[in-house]
C-alpha cells in the first residue's frame, strides 16, 4: 500500500489542505501545533473512521458544521480512493454515512456502511485497524515504548502479536476440556444404560417375539373382521331397502291423509260454492225486479213527456235546454205583460187629466171638445185591448209556468233514476260474472273430487302390499351381525393397541439400547479424545517455546538488518541479540554487550527504530503475506537534540531504508527534514493550517 494523497476539508487547523506524497522518504515539517498529526489522524480516520479514543470533536474544525477527508492509495498497480466526512448533528458530531465511499479506478466498491469498508480494505491492503496502529503507524512518544516494558510485559506483548499466546490460551482452555471428558467418561462408566444393557437386550427380545404373536392374532382378527363385516354390510343393505320401503310406505300413507283431507275440503268447497250460486241467483233476482221497477218509472217519466206534447226518448241534457228556453219564454212574457200593464196605467192617467180639464196631457195645450171625445175613446179602446192582452198573457203565462215545472220535476226524477238503474245493471254485471266463476269452480271441483278418490284408491292397493314382519326379521339380522362385527373389531383394536404399546416398548428399548451403544461409542471416542487432548496440551506445552525460539531467530535477524540498514557504515556497527523474552542486547565493537538502558539517546532511538522495523516486517509476513511497506512516523526525534548530531544520523538511517516502500514522518527538526526526498511544509495563519510542498 502507498499513499497518493490526502485532502483535509474542516479537520482541526485544516479548512482545505492537499497533501500529495511520493515513493521513499516524505517528511511533513513545521512548529508545534501547526497541524501536522492532523494530517496522520485524518489518514488513519479515512482507513478506519475511528478517532482514535478521542471523540469526532477532536478532528472537527472549531466552528464547522462538517468535515470531510479524502484519502488515494495504490496496491498492486490498482488506484483506490476513500472518502469519509463528519458533520455536527445538534450538540453531537458524528460521521456522515453518506460520504462514505470507497472506489476503485473510479468504481465504488463499498459505500454507507463502515464495516463493508474495512472489509474491503482488509481484502486489499491485509490490514486492519490494530495492525495498522501497531505496525505501520508509529504515534509521537510511542517508538521505545516496546523497549521500555519489562522482560514480562514485552514477552505477553509480543507473544500475543506474533499469535503464540494463542498456545498458552489453548493449552489453558484445553485443561477445561481435559475435566470434562474426565467427567463424562466417569458419568459413562456409572450410566445405567450401559450397566443394564445385557438385561435391556433380553426384554428388548422378548418384547419383539411378543410383538409378532400379536400381529399374528391381528392378521387373523383382520380376516375375521372382513367376513363379519362383509356380513353385516349385507344385512344393513336388506334392512336398508327394508326401511327405504317403510319410509316410502309412510310416505304413501302421509300422502294417503292428504289426500282425504283434500277430498273432505273440496267436498266441503263444493257445498259451500253450491250455497254460494243460490245465493248470487236469488240476489240477482231481486236486483233485477228493482230494475224492472226503475225502468218502468223511468218509462212512465217518458209517457208524461210525451202527453205533454213532447218527444218521449229526450235525455236530460236535451230537457235541460228545453227548461232553459221555457224560462227565456216566461221572462219575455213577464217583459210583454209589465209592459202592457205600464202602457194602460199611463192611458187611465191621460183619461183622468182630460176628464178633469181639456188640456193635452203631453204639451198641456187646451183641447176641443171633439177632439177632447176622440182622444177619450182611442184611449179608452186603447185600455180595452190592453185587458185583453193581459188576460191573454197571464194565460200563456200560466200555461209555461205548467209546462216548466212539469218538465222540470220530470228531469229531475229520470236525473235520479237513470244512475240507479245504470248502477243495478252493473251490479247485475258483476254478480253474472262472479257467478259464472262460482259455477266454473264447481264443475271443476266436482271433477277434482273424482280424481282425488281415483287417487286414493290407487295409493291404498298400495299400501296393502307392505310386510313389516320382513322388516323385523331384517333388523334382528343386522343387529346380530352388527354384535358379532363389535366383538371381532374390539378385539382387533384391543390387539392393535397391545401391538401400539409393543411397539412402543420395543421402540423404547431401542432407543436405550441404541443410547447405550452410543453411550458406549462415545465413551470409547472420550477415551481417545483424552489422549489427543492429552497429546495436544503436552504439544502446546512444549511447542511455544520452540515457536517462540523460531520468532526470536528471525526477529533477531530482522532486527540486525535493520540496524545494519539503518546505521549503513556511517557510525559504529552495533549487533543485536534478542533473548527469550525478546528483550535486546547492543554488543559494540569492543566487543561488550549492553541493556537498552546503557545505550545513549541515539543508540536507543536507532535501536528502538530497528526493533520495530524488524518486528513490523515479521508481523507483516505471518499477518500478511508481505513484509512492511509503508511507515508513519509522528516526532520520531523525541528525546533526540540537535547539538550531537544524532537527529541528522537519524535522518540519514531512515532515508538509506529501502525495504520499506513509503515513509511519512511527522518532525518540527529542519535537521531532520532535510534528509527527506519530498517536504511537505506546514504553516499556520490566522488559526488556518497551509501545506505548500518544497522537494
Amino acid at each position: 500500500m502507498r499513499i497518493e494523497s490526502v485532502e483535509l476539508e474542516n479537520i482541526r487547523s485544516h479548512t482545505k489542505t492537499k497533501a500529495e506524497f511520493q515513493r521513499g522518504f516524505n517528511c511533513l515539517v513545521g512548529g508545534v501545533g501547526w497541524g501536522k498529526s492532523s494530517v496522520l489522524y485524518a489518514i488513519d480516520f479515512a482507513l478506519f473512521g475511528d478517532p482514535i479514543g478521542r471523540s469526532y470533536e477532536y478532528l472537527l474544525r472549531e466552528g464547522a458544521e462538517s468535515g470531510k477527508v479524502v484519502l488515494k492509495f495504490t496496491q498492486d498497480g490498482k488506484t483506490f480512493t476513500i472518502t469519509r466526512g463528519i458533520h455536527k448533528r445538534g450538540k453531537g458530531i458524528n460521521q456522515d454515512w453518506e460520504q462514505l465511499k470507497l472506489t476503485q479506478d473510479g468504481t465504488t466498491v463499498a459505500s454507507a456502511k463502515s464495516e463493508a469498508v474495512a472489509e474491503q480494505l482488509k481484502a486489499i491492503t491485509g490490514l486492519d485497524k490494530d495492525l495498522f496502529r501497531e505496525i505501520v503507524w508509529v504515534r509521537q512518544e510511542q517508538l521505545k515504548q516496546l523497549l521500555d516494558l519489562t522482560p514480562r510485559e514485552r514477552q505477553k506483548r509480543l507473544d500475543e502479536l506474533f499469535g503464540l499466546s494463542d498456545y498458552e490460551v489453548g493449552w489453558t482452555q484445553l485443561q477445561g476440556v481435559q475435566k470434562e471428558y474426565e467427567v463424562e467418561k466417569r458419568l459413562y462408566e456409572r450410566d445405567p444404560d450401559i450397566v443394564v444393557i445385557d438385561k435391556l437386550t433380553a426384554e428388548y427380545d422378548k418384547a419383539v417375539q411378543e410383538f409378532a404373536n400379536t400381529e399374528a392374532q391381528i392378521d387373523g382378527l383382520k380376516r375375521r373382521q372382513t367376513e363379519t363385516e362383509n356380513t353385516l354390510k349385507e344385512a344393513t343393505q336388506q334392512l336398508q331397502s327394508l326401511e327405504e320401503l317403510r319410509k316410502q310406505t309412510e310416505e304413501l300413507k302421509r300422502k294417503e291423509a292428504q289426500l282425504k283431507t283434500n277430498i273432505e275440503n273440496t267436498e266441503d268447497r263444493i257445498t259451500r260454492l253450491a250455497d254460494e250460486i243460490k245465493q248470487k241467483n236469488t240476489y240477482i233476482e231481486s236486483i233485477n225486479e228493482k230494475l224492472q221497477s226503475l225502468e218502468n218509472e223511468l218509462k212512465s217519466h217518458r209517457e208524461t213527456l210525451k202527453n205533454a206534447g213532447l218527444s218521449s226518448d229526450q235525455s236530460p241534457d236535451e230537457l235541460r235546454r228545453h227548461l232553459q228556453a221555457l224560462e227565456e219564454q216566461l221572462r219575455t212574457l213577464g217583459g210583454e205583460k209589465e209592459a202592457s200593464r205600464k202602457e194602460m196605467q199611463e192611458a187611465w192617467k191621460r183619461i183622468s187629466a182630460l176628464t178633469a180639464e181639456s188640456k193635452c196631457p203631453l204639451c198641456l195645450q187646451n183641447l176641443s171638445e171633439v177632439y177632447k171625445k176622440d182622444l177619450l175613446d182611442r184611449l179608452n179602446k186603447t185600455n180595452t185591448d190592453g185587458e185583453q192582452t193581459l188576460a191573454e198573457l197571464q194565460k200563456n203565462l200560466e200555461k209555461l209556468d205548467e209546462m216548466r215545472n212539469l218538465i222540470s220535476n220530470t228531469e229531475r226524477n229520470m236525473q235520479m233514476t237513470a244512475p240507479k238503474i245504470d248502477d243495478l245493471k252493473a251490479r247485475i254485471s258483476e254478480e253474472q260474472l262472479e257467478l259464472e266463476m262460482r259455477s266454473k269452480e264447481f264443475d271443476e271441483k266436482h271433477l277434482l273430487e273424482k280424481q282425488l278418490r281415483k287417487d286414493l284408491e290407487a295409493l291404498q292397493t298400495e299400501i296393502s302390499r307392505f310386510d313389516l314382519t320382513a322388516l323385523d326379521a331384517a333388523r334382528m339380522m343386522r343387529d346380530q351381525a352388527f354384535i358379532e362385527f363389535s366383538d371381532v373389531k374390539n378385539k382387533l383394536e384391543t390387539a392393535e393397541n397391545r401391538k401400539s404399546d409393543l411397539a412402543g416398548r420395543i421402540e423404547e428399548f431401542r432407543q436405550r439400547l441404541n443410547n447405550a451403544e452410543e453411550k458406549l461409542e462415545r465413551k470409547k471416542r472420550i477415551e481417545n479424545l483424552l489422549e489427543i487432548v492429552t497429546g495436544v496440551r503436552d504439544a502446546y506445552r512444549s511447542i511455544q517455546p520452540k515457536m517462540r525460539s523460531e520468532f526470536v531467530a528471525y526477529l533477531q535477524r530482522m532486527i540486525q538488518q535493520s540496524l545494519d540498514e539503518l546505521v549503513g557504515g556511517a557510525g559504529p556497527a552495533l549487533t543485536a541479540k534478542i533473548d527469550d523474552t525478546y528483550s535486546p542486547m547492543v554488543k559494540g565493537e569492543e566487543g561488550f554487550e549492553r541493556e537498552v538502558t546503557n545505550l545513549s539517546g541515539g543508540e536507543r532511538t536507532l535501536l528502538a527504530f530497528a526493533y520495530r522495523l524488524g518486528m513490523g516486517q515479521l508481523i507483516m509476513q505471518s499477518r500478511t503475506g508481505h513484509g512492511l511497506y509503508m511507515l508513519l512516523l509522528d516526532e520520531p526525534t523525541e528525546s533526540l537534540g540537535p547539538e550531537d548530531g544524532s537527529i541528522d544520523r537519524l535522518a540519514e538511517a531512515i532515508s538509506r531504508l529501502k525495504a520499506i516502500e513509503q515513509i511519512i514522518a511527522v518532525t518540527h527538526s529542519e535537521v531532520f527534514a532535510e534528509k527527506a526526498e519530498h517536504v511537505i511544509r506546514l504553516e499556520k495563519e490566522a488559526g488556518i493550517s497551509r501545506a505548500t510542498v518544497e522537494k
